[in-house]
């Protein structure tokens, strides 16, 4: 449990600057633009090679988003690009969504990601304190570090209803299912961080168990195979 309440106590805002192992993660600024050409095809690459994609940006955009201060760059000692991931908002700001968050292939594996994520997280718990930040996604591995930074995974009803950003889903090859659905469901899994309601998310789960079976799980204790059945099917 202490591991599980101790992501409640972020944002822990860094230093713009954290080298770690010849790679610094920072927030980028305008003179990080002539990268923008190459993390735009790194974004398309990615997207190409899962099977599912972000909308398409320009270097424009990228650009602009360097130039407010909403994006997050990572770097190698010899100043070569290694990751990316920029900060979108929505329904007037209630929404914020750290958007393309991208590690060049040779930079995977090392823990990369979750820094830059950790990071433009704590960047947009700086500038929206009260926004509700979320995301939806297929990668397990983006699904694991936001359940870490206290996200819970939620219906795509308590996400932003504001039709710009569901447009950017019609570049994906599974927009005909979130159509279909009429925007209930697709492949991805939405996921939500509410700061007025941070609960961790094995208490979401206990919510919805008896009280015996939540008992057990809130203190941790280790579960018998009946409870853990009655926890399979309470998912």
């Amino acid at each position: 449990m202490s591991n599980t309440a101790s992501t409640l106590d972020l944002p822990i805002i860094q230093p713009n600057e954290m080298p770690i192992d010849g790679i610094t993660v920072r927030i980028a600024t305008e003179a990080d633009a002539r990268f923008a050409e190459e993390i735009c095809a790194e974004m398309e690459a990615s997207a190409k090679v899962r099977g599912t994609g972000i909308a398409k940006r320009n270097p424009d955009y990228i650009v602009s988003k360097m130039q407010e201060g909403k994006a997050v760059i990572a770097l190698t000692e010899d100043g070569r690009f290694a990751g990316f991931c920029y900060i979108e908002t929505w329904s007037g700001k209630e929404f914020v969504a750290n958007s393309g968050l991208i590690v060049v292939p040779s930079m995977r594996k090392y823990g990369l990601a979750t820094r830059i994520k950790r990071r433009v997280f704590e960047l947009s718990r700086e500038k929206y304190p009260n926004a509700k930040i979320f995301g939806i996604t297929t990668s397990q591995a983006v699904m694991k570090i936001n359940t870490e930074l206290g996200y819970v995974p939620v219906h795509f009803s308590e996400l932003t209803q504001d039709d710009t950003f569901w447009n950017g889903c019609n570049s994906c090859p599974n927009v005909d299912v979130l159509t279909r659905t009429e925007r209930k469901m697709c492949l991805c899994t939405g996921m939500l961080f509410d700061p007025n309601d941070p609960h961790p998310i094995v208490e979401r789960v206990a919510e919805h168990l008896t009280p015996e079976l939540a008992a057990q799980l809130l203190n941790g204790d280790i579960l018998n195979d009946d409870t853990a059945d009655q926890l399979r099917q309470a998912r």
